[in-house]
């Protein structure tokens, strides 16, 4: 029988990557890749010749077959993913179960993965906590998912493509209240890596302000237990909690450069307001107090 090793390769930084797994993917007789040639440059990079296929969403029912025979004729065969840990967001997990219904090793090459990296660097309890991966592309089928997601007290980890980023984070802003807090990490140990951290009213201006790009993770906090009231409705609530968030997310903006017209729109945008309740509420705050006013 043949071995199957899962073989995690790095996200971004190329030092990332484990001696064992450099071993592995030297030794083996095949590298199954999501993408041969993203692959190609990692074993380039370290002088690495293995042959390799590609095995991917679009491909993996005539190619799994072709996978398999190798290993019933005892050859040994690396799955990598294009970063990160296979299985985790690929159909890595089907070749698992195949390989170990007919018999065959399968060994973890543990290393890098998006979600553990982005939950520890997130500063959000990271325990326990539940990992859901990518969200559902479609608008409808995604506000269902988060409605039911909305009461879960664990920490979330998801998956989100960049261009989608703005319109999930207001899905979230909507459903689960503005103030909930929030990480949304980006090229992560890439050179232009970024962590955005805050209320999900704050990271929606701040993404409506400067649209992302690279791979996404989020990283959300649960629902307090303790926290009786429901999430707070950002459209029509009057409370005054979700005004000194909306005031925050501004005074985020213009600290980071912004002008308050610019800072006032892109909060608006993010959270589905008109720009002159926000620019209201923004200047309500910068007001001095009666107390504090000159007397004549």
């Amino acid at each position: 029988m043949g071995s199957l090793y899962l073989c995690a390769t790095p996200l971004g930084n190329l030092g990332d990557i484990t001696l064992r797994a450099l071993e592995v993917l030297r030794q083996v007789d095949l590298i199954a890749a999501e993408d041969t040639r993203h692959t190609r440059k990692l074993l380039n990079h370290f002088g690495i010749h293995t042959r390799a296929t590609s095995y991917y969403e679009h491909n993996r029912q005539a190619k799994a077959p072709l996978l398999l025979a190798e290993l019933a004729a005892g050859k040994q065969i690396a799955l990598v993913t294009d970063a990160g840990t296979p299985g985790i967001a690929d159909p890595g997990y089907q070749l698992v179960q195949q390989a170990l219904a007919q018999g065959h090793q399968v060994i973890a090459i543990p290393g890098p993965s998006a979600a553990i990296t982005a939950l520890v660097v997130s500063g959000i309890r990271p325990h326990p906590f539940y990992f859901q991966g990518f969200l559902p592309r479609k608008a409808g089928e995604r506000r269902t998912l988060l409605t039911e997601l909305a009461e879960e007290t664990r920490t979330g980890v998801f998956y989100e493509a960049p261009h989608r980023l703005q319109k999930t984070i207001q899905d979230f802003c909507e459903i689960w209240g503005p103030e909930r807090q929030v990480a949304v990490a980006r090229e992560l140990t890439k050179q232009f890596e970024e962590v955005s951290r805050g209320s999900f009213a704050q990271v929606a201006a701040h993404f409506t302000a400067t649209p992302p790009l690279g791979e996404v993770t989020i990283v959300t906090a649960g629902r307090d237990e303790e926290d009786a009231h429901p999430g707070l409705d950002v459209r029509g609530s009057k409370c005054e909690g979700k005004d000194a968030l909306i005031r925050e997310a501004v005074g985020a903006l213009v600290r980071a450069g912004a002008d308050v017209q610019a800072a006032c729109k892109a909060v608006a945008h993010a959270l589905g307001l008109p720009k002159s309740q926000v620019y209201r509420l923004y200047h309500r705050d910068q007001r001095p107090e009666a107390g504090d006013r000159k007397r004549n």
